[in-house]
């Protein structure tokens, strides 16, 4: 009896460690990448040494505190107007963090619209969603971005604005050809024979199968949304000049990429592993999630 009292409460989360596991290093790795991203964003105002626009021309293009020349009140160095450079990386990733947040939501939202009607619809509805997307999918991304956000004008509404209007079909795509996939299964067809509508087929049915695939592609929409506003930025039409960004860091830093190196390499280095940091955590939750793997 006593066995049986201590072995029953032990059950429960088991289930979710299991699910951790399946996850595996790539969970991990991208959880502990992606959380950092978003601490530092938070928590910029209060972990950034310095202002990130107050200049300093008198210590000027300093290196990093550990090479030869620099100075601890500068960990990072400072840029060729003397800007702290650790805390301009800081505030950029708030940018980033709030690009990749608000665009890709927006995205998926009317994506997975989009997708759920026309996988499940079929038919005309099927053909015109379809047919849209793939007008949309004619154009280079990144150029349509640059153009949408050039038209638009600058400003971090007009590059998620871009984003979403290129990223939407990303969604749309991959959720109409798995909503159709799902009507196939036994239990859609179940659900229609029990008198269910579609609309309670898609909500009850179909929605909580397509959970480990949209949040994979969030979590990938994120990291690109990132590479995307760095190249706005890089090309100057993204946020206000005053404002960090990543994109205007490796522009400025590309200038003067042989005297001070760190100053390009060090946002190359945060976007390459916010991107990374976002596709490990979308492969290790689909992992995670994966109801077939569950079983």
């Amino acid at each position: 009896m006593a066995d049986l009292t201590l072995s029953g409460p032990i059950e429960r989360p088991s289930r979710w460690l299991a699910s951790v596991a399946r996850g595996g290093t790539r969970l991990w790795c991208g959880g502990t990448l992606v959380g950092i991203l978003f601490l530092i964003a938070l928590l910029a105002p209060l972990l950034a040494p310095h202002d990130p626009i107050e200049q300093d021309l008198l210590a000027a293009q300093l290196p990093p505190a550990w090479i030869q020349g620099g100075e601890w009140t500068y960990p990072l160095g400072t840029d060729s107007l003397g800007r702290c450079v650790l805390s301009r990386l800081m505030y950029a990733a708030r940018t980033a963090v709030a690009v990749a947040l608000i665009a890709a939501s927006l995205a998926a939202a009317i994506g997975i619209a989009f997708g759920l009607i026309a996988g499940m619809f079929g038919g005309w509805i099927d053909q015109g969603v379809s047919r849209l997307i793939d007008v949309w999918m004619a154009f280079p991304p990144v150029l349509l971005s640059i153009v949408l956000a050039a038209v638009i004008g600058a400003g971090l509404t007009s590059v998620i604005a871009a984003i979403v209007v290129v990223d939407w079909t990303r969604f749309a795509r991959v959720v109409r050809a798995e909503t159709m996939v799902q009507l196939q299964r036994d239990y859609a067809a179940a659900a229609r024979v029990l008198g269910l509508s579609r609309g309670q087929i898609l909500r009850l049915e179909i929605l909580p199968n397509l959970v480990p695939l949209i949040v994979t592609l969030l979590a990938v929409e994120m990291g690109i949304a990132i590479l995307v506003e760095v190249i706005l930025s890089f090309v100057g039409i993204s946020v206000a000049g005053d404002v960090p960004t990543w994109g205007g860091m490796i522009v400025e830093g590309r200038q003067i990429v042989y005297q001070s190196p760190w100053i390009m390499a060090l946002p190359i280095v945060s976007v390459i592993l916010s991107v990374i940091g976002f596709n490990l955590l979308g492969d290790g939750l689909r992992a995670a999630l994966d109801p077939v793997q569950r079983r």
